[in-house]
């Protein structure tokens, strides 16, 4: 899988008089070849090797941004969307707010399915737009022995931690690609809640532009008791079996591994992720397999 699940991973919510702009991302190509796609840019990317491209619709359903008319300007909330925390960040759209309490940018987590007070807006034209990402950034992830998400398929790994077609960046380089005909159960690798998930999407075209499928895969984030959480991606369309909310136990089936979004074959991307403020990183984990533990190398660094 290719840098990012944009749906999966950040919702980006704008207001400009009350309505909602598109998400975009971001293309560039490192000094060895190798593609990137992101919803920021990182550091020492060359702008004339930069390519963003617009998506269309909203962005993922984590965070609604609202605003209040208060006695001193509008107050800025953001509401949270999902059954577990979430960090946020309030922006100004081109400079647009002079003056407000907390200056901003402001940043807070929020709990599940509650609300923050971001900002006071005393100067200036509220037109504002907030960035979330799942989990908190004060998680702190045990070391825990997951399950093999795919029991009743023959183990086959196609790429593993560091591995340098798409898991060379911080949110996947732990993540492991699972080969698996289209269709084979997938299990939760440990007990948790379903946080998001999404099994709108139909399978992966190699006709359509890049961007535009890094987007459309479907997935499951479920979020652990420590705060970590774990994302399974590339389901089947209608894949997810297992709704938003839900506690799920390891070894319980929560979907159906395929192939959409950005992927070349039938696989399930599997990763654990923490908030490691406003960004997902992954993290190592240990696995058990059909002869054991599964040992995956640690990436090289290069």
């Amino acid at each position: 899988m290719n840098r990012r699940l944009l749906r999966a991973a950040v919702a980006v919510v704008a207001l400009a008089a009350g309505a909602a702009q598109s998400s975009a991302i971001y293309r560039w190509t490192d000094p060895q070849g190798r593609p990137h796609y992101a919803d920021r840019v990182d550091d020492g990317v060359a702008a004339d090797g930069l390519q963003r491209i617009e998506l269309p619709g909203e962005a993922a359903a984590v965070a609604r941004l609202r605003l209040e008319p208060g006695d001193a300007g509008p107050l800025a909330w953001v509401d949270n969307l999902l059954p577990g925390p979430i960090e946020v960040m309030l922006l100004a759209q081109d400079g647009a707010v002079s003056a407000s309490d907390p200056p901003l940018p402001a940043r807070a987590t929020v709990a599940a399915h509650s609300a923050a007070l971001l900002a006071r807006i005393h100067e200036g034209d509220a037109r504002l737009r907030v960035l979330a990402v799942p989990g908190s950034p004060n998680a702190r992830p045990r070391d825990v022995e997951y399950a093999l998400p795919l029991p009743s398929a023959p183990l086959r790994v196609q790429q593993a931690w560091g591995g340098r077609y798409s898991h060379a960046d911080a949110e996947n380089r732990y993540a492991v690609d699972f080969a698996a005909a289209e269709g084979t159960p997938v299990v939760a690798a440990r007990d948790g809640v379903v946080l998001q998930a999404e099994a709108g999407f139909a399978d992966a075209s190699p006709g359509e532009d890049e961007a535009l499928r890094l987007a459309r895969a479907n997935f499951i984030r479920i979020l652990h008791d420590d705060g970590s959480m774990a994302l399974y991606a590339h389901l089947r369309p209608g894949g997810v079996l297992v709704r938003v909310g839900q506690r799920v136990r390891r070894g319980q089936q929560i979907g159906l591994s395929g192939n959409t979004g950005l992927s070349t074959a039938p696989h399930l991307h599997f990763v654990v992720h923490a908030n490691r403020g406003m960004h997902l990183a992954s993290i190592p984990f240990r696995m058990f397999g059909p002869q054991g533990v599964l040992v995956f190398s640690e990436p090289t660094g290069d």
